[in-house]
């Protein structure tokens, strides 16, 4: 064996062993760019499919961003914002109240000073309905703090405002739901029928003309051409119980200045509309309002669903401080169940 040659036998087991290191190598890299592929499939299937691909169209003066699915789908956008300023299946649903029998859990809760708990109000009702007539029972109660007045009327102005829209304990005939037209009938009221009224069609008709409320004026029009440049809305497609729905979502744009702002009072609204029907299944708002003498700061979220050929409420959650001249500055949160549809 001559000098610088190695030994015949160790020399293939050198060779084997720099090829095994070399195919180490290799493996470990391959793993490790398979990892890295990996982490970004599962970081882009995570981001929703609004988020990955939009698209931004201008529909009379509002800018409307567009999910990949919702360009996919070739949307006429202003014929479908025209459909959502002309819906009337949110309030349809709360005209159904007036017709069914059902039955309702009823939490409230108004907050005490300094941000301390206050006076708090559970209940379970049951509405009965019958030959266009109504009636409300409680079947259960309990309170906290001073909830009643000591003649046992309502010492908050919210709780009243909530009996007056969901309850009638004192039977009422000449009910129907039908909505020939859903503009709030303030003439000829006053006082608590009054703001009734008016509530009604901010709750449940937003974007509706609502007469009565010092220096409102339209400011509640969100979808008219003086009022559409100061949101930004959004559409996309998304599944909400299993159930192919368009959700629409409108928000006050953040660059607008201080005389512009004070020109809406709707500040963001989303909604969740059945694909096939068009009905609305869920919907959630933020209003602020400010005008000295009358003020609300509100966030109310609806959840609806069917009781046979009837679209209802099923879930109304409020959260919001009022005041009202002559009244103390109210800050208080509600929750309505509904069930039992008959």
């Amino acid at each position: 064996m001559t000098r610088g040659q190695g030994h015949p036998d160790i020399q293939p087991i050198l060779s084997n062993s720099h090829s095994f290191s070399m195919l180490l190598t290799a493996m470990h890299k391959r793993r490790f760019f398979f990892r890295i592929f990996i982490a970004v499939v599962c970081m882009v299937m995570r981001l929703p499919a609004s988020a990955q691909v939009r698209d931004t169209v201008d529909a009379g003066g509002a800018m409307v961003t567009l999910s990949e699915v919702v360009v996919r789908s070739g949307m006429d956008v202003n014929g479908f914002i025209e459909r959502v300023r002309r819906d009337t299946t949110f309030y349809k649903a709360f005209r159904n109240l007036r017709v069914l029998s059902y039955s309702s859990l009823n939490d409230i809760r108004m907050a005490g000073r300094r941000g301390r708990q206050g006076a708090g109000y559970r209940s379970r009702t049951r509405q009965t309905a019958w030959s266009g007539c109504r009636v409300t029972s409680v079947i259960e109660s309990s309170q906290t703090g001073d909830f009643f007045e000591r003649d046992g009327s309502h010492r908050y102005y919210t709780a009243r405002l909530y009996d007056a829209l969901f309850h009638s304990f004192d039977t009422i005939c000449g009910q129907h739901n039908l909505v020939r037209d859903h503009a709030p009938r303030t003439r000829g009221t006053s006082g608590m029928d009054r703001h009734k009224e008016q509530l009604k069609t901010l709750f449940f008709n937003p974007g509706a003309d609502i007469p009565g409320i010092p220096l409102m004026g339209d400011k509640t029009r969100i979808f008219d051409a003086d009022h559409r440049p100061l949101y930004d809305f959004d559409i996309d497609i998304q599944d909400r119980k299993g159930v192919r729905c368009y959700v629409f979502r409108i928000s006050a744009r953040k660059d607008l200045g201080m005389l512009d702002r004070d020109r809406i009072v709707i500040d963001e609204m989303e909604t969740w509309f059945d694909y096939r029907s068009f009905e609305v299944m869920e919907r959630t708002y933020a209003m602020r309002y400010d005008a000295g003498v009358y003020r609300f700061d509100v966030r109310m979220h609806v959840e609806l669903g069917h009781a046979g050929r009837y679209l209802v409420p099923t879930l109304v959650r409020y959260d919001g401080s009022w005041k009202v001249a002559l009244k103390s500055p109210e800050q208080g949160v509600f929750t309505a169940t509904l069930f039992d549809f008959e």
